[in-house]
């Protein structure tokens, strides 16, 4: 994967955010999956469950020198409520929390900044509860999950 980087998030229902994301210049790829929690290989109704400890999250391959990491982190954070522990919109649930599983280094500090950042200048009303953890395995999605919203075009995002 030269020349190209990952970034994993969790910021509600998996559909709306591929959408989002695959938008962006820079991104390569986008694949919806599980991740952060202590369960091999769950589905999504084990997922939905709320007991894997697992969240909805998007995988992103993307070109730094197209798009910065940062330009990913403002993304994610312009586009969900980062205040409302396990919950985006409608969606309620650990499965549902704010999330940001780093790589390296760079990708956690460039995190903590930007939250820091927005704690600071008081951009939400509530404060931050984001998690910021290592990126560990994630687990690929059922292929009906992938490019949902594309093989669903009646399907409408709260985001």
């Amino acid at each position: 994967m030269e020349g190209r980087e990952l970034a994993t998030f969790a910021m509600g229902c998996f559909w709306g955010v591929q959408v989002l994301f695959k938008k962006v210049p820079g991104v390569l790829k986008t694949t919806v999956g599980y991740t952060g929690g202590h369960v091999e290989n769950p589905g999504y109704e084990r997922v939905c469950m709320g007991t894997t400890g697992h969240a909805e999250a998007i995988e992103l391959e993307f070109d730094p020198s197209v798009v910065s990491y940062q330009t990913l982190l403002d993304t994610f954070f312009e586009h969900h409520d980062p205040t409302t522990p396990n919950r985006s919109g409608p969606d309620v649930g650990t499965q549902y929390r704010s999330a940001i599983f780093y790589y390296n280094d760079a990708q956690k500090k460039a995190a903590e900044e930007t939250i820091d950042k927005l704690t600071r200048t008081k951009r939400y009303l509530n404060p931050i509860v984001t998690e910021v953890a290592p990126a560990g395995a994630f687990y690929r999605a059922e292929e009906y999950h992938q490019d949902y919203a594309e093989k669903n075009t009646s399907y409408v995002c709260h985001i």
